[in-house]
């Protein structure tokens, strides 16, 4: 199995079927270049074990929420990071802690997103 491989099987797993299906599909006409590299950072991210899959989503979605405006990726990595064992509690809180670092706008978006994931589920 080659790198871009395994970083869709990787990226498959954390983010799900069809949520890659739909990065694929989003980039394909427009940057197919940047779909491989996101492959790439979910292979290099599974060859390196220091850090878990729970532990990197738990850390994506910090920085996607200290980031702000960044809804789209938001969603996808809170349903990556249930995928991976975080808990809806731990998601929650995570956000709360943020709070005093990153501000309520950026706080409240990313509950609001959060939200929303819990709901489809």
């Amino acid at each position: 199995m080659d790198n871009y491989e395994n970083g869709l099987k990787i990226r498959e797993l954390v983010i799900g079927k069809e949520a890659s299906q739909l990065v694929s599909d989003s980039l394909a006409d427009i940057a197919p270049l940047l779909n491989q590299k996101t492959l790439l950072v979910f292979d290099e991210a599974d060859q390196r074990k220091t850090l878990n899959m729970k532990q990197r989503e738990m850390i994506t979605i910090t920085a996607l929420l200290t980031q702000g405006d960044t809804a789209s990726q938001l969603n996808i990595h809170i349903q990556g990071a249930l995928n991976v064992g975080v808990t809806r509690d731990e998601i929650v809180e995570i956000f709360i802690h943020c709070l005093s670092y990153v501000g309520f706008p950026r706080v409240l978006n990313a509950i609001l997103v959060a939200k929303q994931v819990f709901s489809n589920q």
